[in-house]
């Protein structure tokens, strides 16, 4: 049966109407004081040109595991790098005159760099070619030269305090000793009062005893408080994320009360934060064994709502003269039969239909190294990943379902190194490795519009996403984003970098943040915070590759690209398309 397409062009028909009402970041304004153009920063420093780093198997941490093999050597890739210097200074096939007049202007309008700029990211560009050698202590004395430390790295007491987890009441202390043998008591008196009360001080006084959670929470489960029994187990869970007693208890009840792809993701998500863990083979087997049983079900109710959609469709038809109703119930439930992949593609197909797409293939090619470089270390070869670049200014990106990521042009412009767009493309292919648009997607009920994940909004400073992410989601995508952002061979900062960008650019546009409470995302300062103690907590290596020669040779071309559909009759259009 063909899936029909008619909520996604409709969708992000609205979509680009909306990025009329989104504030833009505008360029800071630059009087045209010099007459002929200066060389530029890439230019400068192409004598120290680097390349996108190779994967190097040496930078896998714990978190996840590299079986690709680098299919040259790093002296080969530098030596590739500086030929390819010298002659990518010409312009390329299709630029025009008229493209090298409009770059020029634009070259001349941009502010040159001051000498200390030029300075530092010489250093970068030094401390980069070191890296690719294998000096990596050499690069690392220059990268700490450049770089800023941070206040936590000078603080003795950076990591939570939290307490290791107990699975043994043998460890209990005397207090928690008296809580748990109460409980047992309670059992065999069938006492509800002394049940409940030891096990809920027990998990508010002493949460690191992971039995009294999944006790709390199969009792709730046994009187049908089903809510509450999975509220307790979440809120362990966000305690102690690695568990593997806490998280099978969830996937249970999750499975107790039908919520086949709750108990799917759930163990997905161990199995990619814990790769090494003897039991990740299970949890493996548990996401797909449930991620079945969530399409057998999703099967039985279309049968149902194709019954249903017919009578309606009927009625629907005879009133209005429309079938759109019915047919949007059906479209969707049939795109989740096809699994995150197949939701992936056909808006993927329609996206690249309705929004204005680079077509560069310096610039594609560049971000597309990049982004397989990270999704190679990500967990999850059931997905065939592909990139894709919007003419759009801003720094923004969107993941959808089974690996397709769309970044805006902007993210290019706009970022400082390669590390730092490849920290936006980490945070993205989590959000598709973890599952998220699914989950939205799957939870929007069966006659929801399928495309309304699509986070194409413009560019909001200090949101990378749109607002249908939760919190919980976007706090995942950030961390494990980090994980995989080590493991490809980057700073472990780039993202927290990127998140200093956003922040910089919101504050240069007098549009800060909205209060934590307003919004269901961590406010960027919030994020940095966080990562910050995740890269010192971990001891992840911020003075790492940063890439910033070959950064700034696609930022170029990005920029007379941008110009030049800025200057077009298309772009004209579709800037009074959404005034009107």
């Amino acid at each position: 049966m063909k899936v029909s397409q008619n909520l996604v062009p409709i969708f992000l028909s609205i979509l680009m109407a909306n990025q009329a009402v989104v504030a833009q970041i505008p360029s800071p304004e630059v009087k045209k004081t010099r007459e002929t153009p200066t060389a530029t920063v890439s230019q400068k420093l192409e004598e120290i040109g680097t390349e996108t780093l190779p994967i190097d198997s040496s930078r896998v941490t714990d978190a996840v595991t590299i079986d690709t093999e680098s299919t040259s050597t790093e002296q080969e890739k530098i030596d590739e790098i500086e030929s390819t210097t010298e002659t990518n200074t010409e312009p390329s096939d299709g630029d025009s005159a008229t493209d090298q007049t409009e770059s020029e202007t634009a070259e001349q309008e941009k502010p040159e760099p001051t000498p200390e700029e030029i300075a530092r990211q010489q250093k970068f560009a030094e401390a980069d070619r070191l890296y690719l050698a294998g000096n990596k202590v050499a690069a690392a004395k220059l990268y700490r030269e450049v770089k800023q430390p941070w206040d936590i790295e000078g603080s003795t007491d950076h990591s939570e305090k939290r307490p290791a987890a107990i699975n043994d009441p043998a460890q209990l202390n005397p207090a928690a000793a008296v809580y748990w043998r109460t409980y047992q008591q309670g059992k065999e008196q069938k006492l509800d009062s002394k049940i409940f009360v030891p096990l809920q001080l027990l998990v508010t006084k002493y949460p690191e005893f992971m039995p009294a959670h999944i006790h709390y929470a199969r009792t709730l489960q046994e009187q049908e408080r089903i809510e509450e029994a999975i509220a307790v187990l979440e809120k362990a869970i966000a305690l102690y994320p690695n568990e593997p007693e806490l998280l099978l208890a969830k996937i249970e009840t999750d499975v107790a009360d039908e919520r086949w792809l709750d108990a799917s993701i759930t163990a997905r998500q161990f199995a990619l934060f814990n790769p090494n863990h003897p039991q990740t083979q299970k949890f493996r087997q548990l996401a797909d064994e449930h991620l079945n049983s969530y399409k057998s079900h999703l099967r039985s109710e279309l049968t149902a709502n194709a019954i249903s959609g017919v009578i309606t469709g009927a009625l629907g038809y005879a009133v209005t003269g429309s079938l759109f109703g019915p047919i949007s119930a059906i479209d969707t439930t049939m795109m989740l039969l096809r699994g995150e992949s197949g939701i992936g593609n056909s808006i993927a197909e329609q996206a690249q239909k309705q929004l204005p797409m680079v077509e560069d293939p310096e610039i594609l090619n560049y971000v597309r190294e990049i982004g397989q470089k990270i999704a190679s270390v990500a967990g999850r070869d059931d997905f065939e990943y592909e990139f894709y670049v919007i003419k759009d200014d801003q720094i923004n990106a969107f993941a959808l379902p089974g690996g397709k990521i769309f970044i805006h042009l902007g993210a290019i412009m706009k970022t400082n190194s390669e590390a730092e767009l490849a920290g936006l493309l980490a945070h993205e292919i989590s959000h598709a490795v973890l599952s998220h648009g699914f989950q939205l997607v799957a939870k929007g009920n069966l006659t929801a519009n399928v495309a309304q994940m699509i986070p194409y909004v413009g560019g909001t400073a200090g949101n990378l996403i749109v607002l249908n992410y939760s919190r919980d989601m976007e706090r995942q995508a950030d961390v494990y984003g980090t994980r995989i952002l080590v493991a490809s061979g980057y700073a472990a900062d780039g993202m927290r970098n990127l998140m200093v960008t956003l922040e910089k650019q919101g504050k240069e546009k007098d549009q800060p943040n909205p209060p934590v409470w307003m919004s269901t995302h961590p406010n960027t300062k919030e994020r940095i915070s966080y990562l910050e103690n995740l890269i010192v907590s971990n001891k992840f290596n911020r003075y790492a590759y940063e890439g910033v020669v070959k950064h700034q040779k696609i930022q170029e071309k990005s920029e007379k690209v941008w110009q030049k559909y800025e200057n077009s009759e298309e772009y004209r259009q579709q800037q009074r398309s959404r005034e009107w």
